[in-house]
C-alpha cells in the first residue's frame, strides 16, 4: 500500500503510484473503476494514457506533495524490479529536469520519484547548453514531457566556483557561463563565495537566467510553452531543510 501521509483526499488510492492519481477527480475515477483496479493489469510505470490526463500544473504538484514526503521522512512503498520491467518496452516521463550534479541533491529522491517519472539532465551548476537544449527538445517534442523544471541548489560548489573566478581545464568554460547570473545579482553586502547568502542569491538568479536562456535559445521549447502543452518553471532545493520551492 502506497503511503498517503500528507497527501490530498483526490489524489489518495488503493496502492497506485501518485503520479498515477493526479489528473483530475474524473480521472482518478477512471482508474479506479477501469481495467488498472484489477491486480492482472496493475502497472507500476507511468503510461502514456496517464501521463496525457494530467496537466503540467498537476505534475508540479506531484513533485511538490512529493517533496513534502521527503521532508517528513516519508516515501511512496514502490518496487523498482517492477518499475523497471513495466518501463522496459516503453517510457512516458511526466517532466524533464535540469538539475545538478550536486550528490547530496537526487531529483527522484527528493521528489519521491520512481523509475520512468522523468527524464533528468545533470551539469555542475544546471546551466543549460546547446546538447542541454536538444535533450529537453526531444524530451518535450517528441516524448511528450509536459514540464520543464531547472532546479538550483543551496551552497552549490559550481556557483562558488563562478563567484571566486575558479580556473581548472573543461570548468573554467562552464563556469564562465554562470557569471552573468554573478553579475546580475542584486545584493547589498559582502559578495565572496564565502558568503552563503550571496552564493544562495546567485544560485537564485541562475536558475532565472537559465530559465530565460531555454525560452530564448530554443524556439521549439518557447512555441511549446506558448500553446500551453507545457510550462517552464525554476526550482531551488535547500541542502539544509530539504525543502523544495518551485517559482517562475
Amino acid at each position: 500500500m502506497c503511503n498517503i501521509l500528507g497527501y490530498p483526499k483526490q489524489y489518495r488510492g488503493s496502492g497506485r503510484r501518485q503520479f498515477l492519481k493526479v489528473a483530475g477527480t474524473a480521472a482518478v475515477v477512471g482508474l479506479a473503476t477501469g481495467p488498472l483496479a484489477t491486480p492482472p493489469a496493475r502497472a507500476d510505470a507511468l503510461t502514456k494514457a496517464q501521463r496525457e490526463k494530467m496537466t503540467p500544473e498537476q505534475i508540479i504538484d506531484v513533485m511538490k506533495q512529493g517533496n513534502a514526503r521527503f521532508q517528513h521522512g516519508e516515501r511512496t512503498a514502490r518496487n523498482y524490479l517492477r518499475e523497471q520491467r513495466a518501463s522496459a518496452s516503453g517510457q512516458y516521463p511526466a517532466a524533464v529536469l535540469l538539475s545538478c550534479i550536486d550528490s547530496r541533491a537526487p531529483a527522484e529522491v527528493i521528489m519521491d520519484l520512481g523509475i520512468g517519472d522523468i527524464f533528468n539532465c545533470r551539469v555542475a551548476g544546471n546551466v543549460e547548453n546547446n546538447d542541454i537544449l536538444g535533450s529537453m527538445e526531444f524530451a518535450c517534442k517528441l516524448a511528450g514531457a509536459k514540464v520543464i523544471v531547472v532546479m538550483g541548489h543551496t551552497a552549490c560548489g559550481a556557483i562558488k566556483g563562478a563567484i571566486a573566478n575558479v580556473e581548472l581545464g573543461n570548468l573554467t568554460g562552464l563556469l564562465d557561463r554562470i557569471k552573468p547570473a554573478v553579475q546580475a545579482t542584486t545584493y547589498e553586502g559582502d559578495r565572496s563565495a564565502s558568503n552563503y547568502a550571496f552564493v544562495n542569491a546567485v544560485a537564485r538568479k541562475n536558475v532565472e537566467m537559465t530559465v530565460a536562456n531555454i525560452r530564448q535559445n530554443s524556439p521549439v521549447l518557447a512555441e511549446l510553452e506558448t500553446q500551453g502543452t507545457i510550462k517552464i518553471v525554476g526550482a531551488m532545493y535547500n541542502l539544509g531543510t530539504g525543502a523544495l520551492e518551485f517559482f517562475g
